[in-house]
């Protein structure tokens, strides 16, 4: 899968009028035939698709370089407006005894967190240890379900597959019991209308492993000292 079937170099160029380098293949028989400061110039790939492929290599060239360009205007006949870049991130996730203990809870739709036994904060999700005071936790705390608005924000832009309309809001909730707010769905409710203090609790969908969105609950907002810990 190399760029060239003969040999070659991989090597910086800084195209005329530009101020940062480029990495690509030098159609190069030998060590001999690369230095530092000589002149290239593109070979164009016979089919070109808009890609840096379109660049099959640079290759060397006896000009003098008198004929530099000025940098470029920024301006375009035709400018590119929007490309789509495919990607894809393959990982694999080993939760551990406390995730593991999370998990298997919210299957019943039960929240549990741990404690510190040194701070005696309780950390939800739980990640097996305090992060304050680095010791291990065990004791395992049931938490919420019903929680606190601290901190929200409005999503204007539709997630592709994902089947909701914006906008819509996200935020973060303290649950009840918990020293550590989560983030989640904020549904029931006009987006504009949700605030900080607002009291919510979870939705859940028939075999759901995790709560769909949060609710109002219908309670009075929560006092602003009660969660301004946890912003």
């Amino acid at each position: 899968a190399q760029p060239l079937a003969t040999p070659f170099a991989w090597v910086l160029v800084r195209l005329d009028g530009a101020d940062t380098a480029l990495l690509h293949a030098l159609d190069a028989p030998g060590p001999e035939a690369v230095h530092t400061g000589m002149r290239v110039r593109i070979r164009w790939a016979a089919e070109r698709t808009g890609a840096i492929t379109d660049i099959a290599c640079f290759e060397p060239y006896g000009g003098d370089g008198t004929g530099q360009s000025a940098p470029h205007d920024g301006e375009f006949a035709d400018p590119v407006t929007g490309i789509v870049t495919p990607a894809r991130l393959d990982y694999r996730y080993t939760p551990g005894r406390a995730q593991s203990a999370y998990l298997d809870a919210l299957s019943g739709q039960r929240i549990v967190g741990e404690r510190c036994p040194s701070c005696h904060k309780v950390y939800v999700p739980p990640r097996g240890a305090c992060p304050t005071c680095g010791v291990a936790t065990t004791e395992q705390v049931e938490v919420g379900p019903r929680g606190t608005v601290t901190t929200f924000c409005i999503v204007n832009i539709k997630a592709k597959n994902l089947d909701i309309e914006v906008p819509y809001v996200y935020a973060h909730i303290a649950l009840d019991g918990a020293d550590l707010a989560l983030h989640a769905r904020i549904g029931g409710i006009p987006y504009d209308q949700v605030r900080m203090g607002l009291r919510v609790e979870p939705v859940w969908t028939e075999g759901g492993r995790h709560p769909d969105h949060y609710r109002p609950t219908g309670e009075p907002d929560a006092d602003y000292d009660a969660y301004k810990e946890l912003l």
